[in-house]
């Protein structure tokens, strides 16, 4: 029998210099509706309630290492957009804070029908996105395990992905 999980209970994100890394991810964090948890030593904590994501510090030998999405670990960070409306606020929210914006909000029908997002970076180069999508689609997705679409369109090589 499989063992139901319910999603992700929590994000560690090794940055660079927490120092640098904390201002930005309170900012964004907060317009996304998380809370700062209660110091936890060298590493920094947030919430919403579902889930936490917390930023903690490189080893020193390390430290000062470019971010490379397309080495093994994490490609990119997506939080998910409760209306198509709260993406458009957030890149407003981007752009009023100075905040570097990788791509504007667009829809991305390879990703699904109705799929739309912005993509936006930490200070050490992680790709973070807001996405919306309707979630009937890719509830019937998840639990079909399928999706007839091609995942790539023609003549974009998957390099070219967000």
């Amino acid at each position: 029998m499989a063992i139901e999980t319910l999603g992700f209970d929590h994000i560690d994100l090794t940055v660079n210099d927490v120092a640098r890394s904390q201002p930005f991810y309170e900012k964004v964090l907060a317009e996304l509706g998380f809370g700062r948890a209660p110091d936890a030593g060298q590493s920094v904590i947030f919430h919403n309630g579902i889930t936490s994501l917390a930023i903690r510090p490189a080893r020193e030998e390390v430290q000062g290492a470019e971010f490379d999405r397309y080495r093994v670990g994490l490609h990119h960070l997506a939080f998910r957009a409760a209306r198509r409306r709260d993406v458009d606020a957030f890149h407003r929210f981007l752009v009023d804070e100075g905040l570097p914006v990788l791509d504007a909000p667009a829809e991305y029908p390879e990703y699904g029908p109705d799929y739309y997002a912005v993509f936006f970076p930490d200070p050490d180069g992680l790709k973070l996105e807001l996405a919306h999508f309707p979630w009937g689609y890719w509830r019937r997705v998840m639990t079909e395990g399928a999706d007839a679409r091609p995942r790539y369109p023609r003549g974009r090589p998957r390099s070219q992905n967000p």
